[in-house]
């Protein structure tokens, strides 16, 4: 097999343009079309649980990746439950199937060996990076996404942002003011609380085995009894996605919105391209084919995030499924998206290239992914940057993630 890695090492895949370290926008760009921010529309799709970014983007084409992925690796694009082909080295998992026609229509970028400055492995520490923007756990009570908002003017008494679910994140919480919504009915079962109970028990051999039973044989369950929003329900999940395109499409309605997907912590049982996380991949590519849907011709100003606190560890541990890791994957689909392109600096999954001796090695720091978006979509000025993301000036924003 020719040596893909030395290749790929050190560069970007159809994307060599968008360089973390580039300039930003220049200012003729930065406030045309769907830039001014007055018509675009973004939904940022939270994670929780780290997901497994080898699985939902595995890198097939690494000679390593089936080795080290054991009963958890995809196989290459034309086999039976092969991944959706993407390059010669990274496809999307094959319950993808809408996310992969949004690639082939030139509406999705998918990044890889993306992370945020967090370095350690506590979910609940990692999230909190990820949403307040700030690099140390619980430096901040507001995030990085309403602080964003609170640098745009405010058009009519309507607020700009709605968080949608049982809380509102801490991504939205802060000066700016937001809408709030909830489902109708909520899960039986808090899913923060079971994310502890499980995080708590996965170095135990019996407890955590047998918790993750539970949790696989209710995530194969039809997808009914669990889904991607975490124990809700297949209709719950339902009515945030039609809650959330019921807002955006609305001409006096805020632009920006926020959900999150809860069950991603896989550490077993997580199954290859069936099992329970194929499951939840399928569960999330069905609402966001809806979306699409429902968006109507909102659609076209439409960018929606999907973003995990880290990912998983490259090898398959003893119970069949990984426990946490660094690097993962992030997606940015909608049709303001100038996609159909593979984002990544490959750092490979031979032993020398791992982060730690286990996990993806980090080549994309995830704020530059988020301040891309801002800039470039959202029309928040690049002076304004230092606010939203504080102590990130080496930081640059990605450029031309989005159609002129």
């Amino acid at each position: 097999m020719m040596n893909i890695l030395a290749m790929k090492r050190r560069r970007f895949l159809q994307g060599a343009a968008l360089a973390a370290g580039g300039a930003l926008l220049n200012t003729r760009l930065l406030f045309a079309g769907v830039g001014t921010g007055g018509d675009s529309r973004l939904i940022v799709v939270i994670m929780r649980g780290a997901v497994d970014g080898l699985a939902a983007v595995p890198p097939y084409g690494d000679p390593a990746y089936a080795r080290l992925r054991g009963t958890l690796a995809i196989a290459a694009p034309g086999a039976t439950d092969g991944a959706l082909p993407l390059d010669t080295t990274f496809g999307l998992h094959p319950q993808f199937a809408f996310l992969h026609e949004a690639f082939g229509a030139g509406e999705l970028a998918v990044f890889h060996a993306v992370a945020t400055p967090y370095r350690d492995r506590s979910h609940f520490d990692g999230q909190d990076v990820l949403e307040s923007g700030v690099p140390v756990p619980h430096a901040s009570q507001t995030g990085w996404l309403n602080r964003a908002l609170a640098t745009q003017p405010r058009s009519g008494a309507g607020e700009r942002g709605v968080a949608l679910g049982s809380n509102v994140p801490l991504m939205m919480r802060g000066p700016a003011p937001v809408a709030s919504w909830a489902p109708t009915k909520l899960a039986e079962l808090d899913q923060d609380t079971l994310q502890r109970i499980a995080d708590l028990y996965s170095h135990d051999p019996m407890l955590g085995q047998r918790l993750a039973d539970a949790q696989s044989a209710d995530a194969m369950a039809g997808g009914q009894a669990h889904d991607a929003m975490g124990g809700a329900g297949a209709n719950r999940y339902a009515e945030v996605i039609r809650a959330t395109a019921g807002f955006l499409a609305n001409e006096a309605g805020p632009r920006v919105a926020v959900f999150d997907t809860t069950g991603w912590d896989t550490h077993a049982n997580g199954g290859g391209a069936r099992g329970q996380l194929g499951v939840r991949f399928g569960a999330l590519d069905t609402a966001l084919r809806t979306l699409k849907t429902q968006l109507g011709s909102t659609w076209r100003s439409t960018a929606v995030l999907a973003v995990t606190e880290f990912g998983r560890t490259a090898a398959v541990n003893g119970t069949g499924g990984s426990d946490h890791g660094t690097g993962t994957a992030a997606l940015l689909l909608g049709g303001a998206v100038r996609g159909g392109r593979v984002i990544c600096d490959w750092p490979g999954l031979s032993a020398a290239n791992l982060y730690q001796q286990r996990d993806v090695a980090p080549t994309l720091d995830i704020r530059a992914l988020l301040k891309g978006t801002l800039v470039e979509h959202m029309g928040v000025g690049p002076g304004a940057l230092d606010a939203v993301f504080p102590d990130s000036g080496r930081v640059k924003p990605l450029r031309d993630l989005f159609r002129a």
